[in-house]
């Protein structure tokens, strides 16, 4: 293979900087201070799409209160989680049945950790602290990043893609 100056040069600098940078460095995925603030817009339309996954997140998965959950998802509530099958009831059944979490007074404020909320058009993405077990040294944790991405139409979640594997 015959190189390039340009990519020899972009080669080399790579080369040079992993090693000076410790294999499994990190830093820490932290939670932003006023969460609140991150669910608001001045854009009226995102401003909204922004407040119904503010009510998904502390409403319906943190107190667990998936008797509302018609306030917030539509009917076919498309599901691309591998775990867990499409529509609202089937949603609203895997946290009732299936995981059995039971329901608990609403908070003032979303306890979870956000770190940041996007919102562009229809889609609003929500990134949280997750806390996983290191996997060569199960007495120790590190922390990532989670994903949750809703599509909002008519002002309810209609569709849903978050991060997750299948188990």
């Amino acid at each position: 293979m015959l190189l390039t100056k340009p990519l020899a040069l972009t080669l080399l600098l790579a080369a040079s900087l992993s090693a000076t940078v410790p294999a499994f460095a990190q830093e820490a995925v932290v939670a932003a201070q006023d969460k609140e603030v991150l669910f608001t817009s001045p854009d009226p339309a995102l401003h909204a799409n922004k407040q119904v996954v503010y009510h998904i997140m502390r409403d319906l998965l943190e107190a667990n209160n998936w008797q509302d959950a018609d306030k917030y998802l539509t009917e076919r509530y498309i599901q691309h989680n591998p775990n867990v099958a499409s529509g609202r009831q089937t949603v609203v059944d895997f946290f009732t049945n299936v995981l059995k979490v039971p329901a608990s007074p609403i908070p003032e404020k979303l306890g979870l950790p956000v770190v940041f909320v996007n919102a562009e058009g229809d889609l609003v993405t929500v990134a949280t602290v997750r806390t996983e077990k290191d996997p060569k040294d199960p007495s120790k944790t590190y922390t990532t990043t989670w994903y949750d991405t809703w599509r909002i139409v008519d002002g309810k979640a209609d569709e849903h893609w978050d991060s997750a594997v299948k188990q």
